[in-house]
């Protein structure tokens, strides 16, 4: 399979730079961007080879799962009964954005997702800033749910009669040395992208199917146990508190985006992508209100306080069944190894673009001519979200990554409004419904629930920032393509429009 190349001339450096203001306003060209998703822009080498199930399954993949198997038991005490409430308007303010993702991924098929649209659209200082967002995203998101794999490994020990201690199963906060389990996923995770990206989508839809049939089995189970007096009262904590528990439960919906980091590798990016997106979030969902009523209905809202692995525990008290608990524990790491395979590929895609353009060290853009995969920069972000998984505490994580996330859907949401108004002329696979309503909601969504976030969290983002503001003065700014570029180049690139027709693999 090859890629087609075109003639476009890739971004190269050139004497003399814009000023500081200059260079932060300075967008990346979109007809350039769609040049380099066809293979001319520095010659990634990707492959393109994803259709539309093999991106619904990377965003179901990313996203599933990680809010029922991971922070119910954190959730619920926040919420009480209505915390299915919680993920309804957590899911909403993921739909609002997740239309315009669809949008700007039909039009910009590139992989740096929000990233690149940011760039197209509101210059370089914001890029970064989304970019630097993504980072906390994609690679903390999948630490944190790493984190979650040592209570199921735990579960299904539990069934022999064995189990981990903490030292092997805790990171150093909660008690343990070194979270074992959460490492180890996070290893074979990074093996089997390294080896390839097509071998990877076919693992993960596998085991995305494995993942939805597991769930649906704990519906079937705890609705035999269904008691609609636990649904009383609704809100015991008032609204403020589904309030809070939805800011917390975004986190579960993160990585629908991660279908759009595949712009460069799928077949026809430009109509398989936005389809992609919103099937996903149909489909997680559904699922998640139906297990949360379902967890709620089998055991009052006060149980789960404290609760780790909650579905588990719940199957072992309404079957007295422990090969259910052993068969559900096996499916719920799986699971989670779904998600850290597919965020963990959307991580190393966000770099490759970053690098590209010259912000991040070149290591990231560097694609192995056997196996087609940015090797070398999948090896470091997989050590770096190892070590992070195995010595970080899960709550720290989760927000932490939930208010990087808004942020960047949020960007998006803007991205979708300035390209409207002073691009109408792109041809569009997808539109928005309801413009401009949809992505003005979709961006005070988001800035509600980032309002929601402890002051703990705020900080932490503060501190994120400051780190990215001082890494981009460091380096980014110094090494910048698009910055490099003379004036007369960049006004030649910006005034050629974008190549309108689907990208679609050669067959060789």
């Amino acid at each position: 399979m090859t890629v087609p190349v075109t003639t476009e001339k890739p971004i190269a450096p050139t004497i003399g730079r814009p000023g500081l203001r200059a260079q932060l306003l300075r967008r990346k060209p979109i007809g350039h961007m769609v040049s380099e998703a066809e293979g001319a822009g520095g010659g990634t080498g990707l492959v393109r080879s994803f259709g539309v199930l093999h991106l619904t399954m990377i965003s179901v993949g990313a996203t599933l799962g990680t809010g029922i198997l991971v922070i119910l038991g954190e959730s619920v005490p926040l919420a009480g009964p209505a915390i299915w409430i919680s993920f309804i308007i957590a899911g909403l303010a993921a739909l609002l954005s997740a239309v315009s993702y669809a949008e700007m991924a039909g039009l910009v098929p590139a992989a740096g997702s929000s990233y690149s649209y940011s760039y197209a659209t509101m210059g370089e200082g914001m890029a970064w800033i989304c970019g630097w967002c993504l980072v906390l995203e994609y690679a903390v998101s999948v630490a944190a749910v790493a984190v979650g794999a040592g209570q199921y490994v735990n579960e299904t020990l539990a069934v022999f009669g064995q189990v981990l201690p903490d030292a092997m199963s805790q990171p150093p906060g909660d008690g343990g040395l070194v979270n074992v389990p959460a490492v180890a996923i996070v290893v074979l995770a990074t093996i089997l992208l390294v080896r390839g990206a097509r071998e990877s989508a076919w693992i993960n839809t596998a085991i995305v199917i494995v993942k939805v049939g597991i769930l649906l089995f704990f519906c079937a189970v705890a609705f035999t146990a269904f008691n609609a007096g636990n649904f009383e009262p609704l809100l015991p904590m008032g609204a403020a508190g589904v309030s809070a528990a939805a800011s917390r439960v975004f986190f579960s919906y993160i990585g629908f985006d991660a279908a759009s980091t595949a712009g460069e590798e799928a077949r026809n990016p430009k109509r398989d992508l936005p389809r992609a997106i919103l099937l996903s979030m149909v489909i997680v969902t559904s699922i998640y209100v139906l297990v949360a009523v379902a967890a709620i209905g089998a055991r009052p809202w006060g149980w789960f306080d404290g609760t780790e692995a909650a579905l588990v525990q719940i199957l072992e008290e309404t079957t007295h069944q422990p090969w259910i608990a052993l068969v559900f524990s096996v499916g719920a790491v799986l699971a989670i190894a779904s998600i850290v395979l597919t965020v963990l590929y959307g991580q190393t895609r966000i770099l490759l673009s970053m690098s590209r353009d010259g912000l991040v060290p070149a290591v990231f853009s560097r694609v192995s001519p056997r196996t087609g995969t940015p090797a070398a920069g999948t090896l470091i972000v997989g050590t770096a979200v190892a070590l992070t998984a195995g010595l970080v505490p899960l709550g720290a994580l989760a927000d932490a990554t939930s208010i990087g996330t808004l942020f960047a859907f949020a960007l998006v949401n803007v991205a979708v409004i300035y390209l409207r108004r002073n691009r109408p002329d792109l041809k569009r696979s997808f539109r928005v419904p309801l413009y401009p309503i949809t992505p003005v909601l979709g961006t005070l969504m988001c800035a509600y629930l980032m309002a929601n976030l402890g002051a703990e969290t705020w900080v932490v983002f503060g501190a994120w920032m400051l780190v990215g503001i001082a890494i981009y003065f460091g380096y980014g700014r110094r090494n910048s393509k698009v910055a490099a570029l003379s004036e007369l180049d960049y006004r030649e690139l910006t005034a050629k429009a974008p190549g309108q027709e689907p990208v679609k693999a050669e067959q060789s």
